[in-house]
């Protein structure tokens, strides 16, 4: 575990996510499969994600997940429980899934946030995350629209400088 408890998501992880992520996106919420399913491809040689959770003692505070391939990785999943809003834990999951990201040697890193979500917004553009699109529809029900956002790594600044 770090040293601000965050530690690598694991299958005992899983309920303690689902209650939470329930009650954060209850329309859409991911189902115990969809856990399961990710999980199993964040460990091991060639694994393409990495979860992470937050705890303070035994309560899960948030948890955020990273996937990668080829270049790209996407931000799958971040999510911080109502009480933690505005106390940084936020930036603390990104910050540990954007590590996982450059570990993963990508030259971007993409993520989708619901159009009016401007608090998680502005946690993304501190980190350098810049606008580059819609998708119309994405959150349902609803029909909200995601704004794509986009961060381009340290590698692609370097293969662009040295290539």
């Amino acid at each position: 575990m770090t040293s601000d408890g965050i530690r690598e998501m694991r299958w005992w992880d899983i309920d303690p996510v689902l209650a939470l992520e329930k009650d954060l996106f209850p329309d859409d919420a991911w189902s115990r499969g969809m856990f399961w399913s990710e999980l199993a491809h964040a460990r091991g040689v060639g694994s393409t994600r990495r979860y992470v959770v937050a705890y303070d003692d035994d309560r899960l505070l948030g948890y955020g997940g990273v996937a990668a391939s080829g270049d790209l990785a996407d931000v799958q999943t971040i999510a911080v429980a109502r009480d933690q809003w505005g106390t940084g834990l936020g930036a603390r999951l990104l910050t540990e899934l954007l590590r996982h990201a450059t570990a993963f040697e990508v030259a971007e890193v993409m993520l989708e946030v619901r159009v009016d979500n401007t608090r998680a917004q502005k946690l993304y553009e501190r980190f350098g995350f810049e606008p580059i699109g819609f998708r119309r529809g994405y959150y349902q029900p609803g029909n909200v629209d995601a704004l794509v956002m986009r961060l381009t790594t340290e590698k692609a600044t370097e293969e662009k400088n040295h290539g």
